[in-house]
């Protein structure tokens, strides 16, 4: 069996290679709070873009929410080498195309899976055009994502693009602890789901509430969740409460 990788001491060896030279990261954040360590840390050696891609955030309002508060901080924050925002588009589309038959499964497993992918192929090609170094994600920061996987992907697609991915779990070191510190001090929003609907939902089930469009008015009563995304039902269980979650589509 073959030896677990740290990705933490990969890190440290790319950055001790740099030898004073400050490249250029295209990372990808998936929000405010997560990107807050990340920042501190690789801004001392890099030159970053924040690419903020996330078409799995729902709803609307929560993504234009998330999307603010990514701005304000990069620019409230002190960091050691220059930061730059780009938006990603808002294609909810293609993530729900991406989850189609995948609906049901809780989180942590293939669809959050293909979520990562969705939103790592799309920073590697933001990377490629823009002659980035490196691209990474913020993702490993999260006690809840599968750092082996995250790195799984972004290698494979890193490969396929003939770009750099920069190794990471960004958890490490107490990194986690640091972005909620910081998050404090910044006095940042801090959302209590990862972004999609399905997280949301899985959330809400398990607070005892039943999301009815878009209101917790049956809060504490029994029941499931049923919805459509994409024309196609999904559903736990025999639950009589009926919900839609609409795709809406930035323009």
């Amino acid at each position: 069996m073959a030896n677990k990788r740290n990705y933490q001491k990969e890190l440290d060896g790319v950055i001790e290679s740099l030898n004073g030279k400050v490249p250029t990261l295209l990372l990808h954040s998936c929000c405010a709070p997560c990107s807050s360590y990340v920042l501190e840390y690789l801004s001392q050696y890099f030159q970053i873009t924040v690419f903020y891609y996330n078409p799995n955030i729902y709803p609307p309002e929560e993504y234009d929410k998330r999307v603010l508060e990514q701005k304000e901080l990069i620019r409230r924050m002190e960091v050691v080498h220059p930061v730059s925002f780009l938006e990603g588009a808002y294609d909810t589309e293609r993530f729900y195309q991406m989850a189609r038959g995948m609906e049901d499964l809780p989180e942590g497993q293939e669809r959050c899976f293909g979520c990562y992918e969705l939103r790592l192929r799309e920073a590697a090609e933001a990377a490629r055009q823009r002659k980035a170094d490196y691209f990474t994600t913020t993702l490993s920061i999260s006690p809840m994502k599968n750092a082996e996987k995250l790195n799984e992907i972004g290698e494979r697609i890193a490969r396929e693009y003939g770009i750099r991915y920069l190794p990471s779990d960004f958890k490490k070191r107490n990194g986690y602890r640091r972005s909620v510190e910081l998050s404090g001090e910044y006095g940042l929003y801090r959302q209590d789901y990862c972004g999609c609907v399905f997280s949301k939902r899985e959330r809400e089930q398990k607070k005892g509430t039943i999301l009815q469009d878009g209101k917790d008015d049956n809060r504490g009563k029994r029941g499931y969740v049923y919805g459509t995304i994409m024309g196609r039902p999904f559903h736990q269980g025999d639950g009589s409460v009926s919900v839609s979650f609409q795709r809406v589509h930035r323009i």
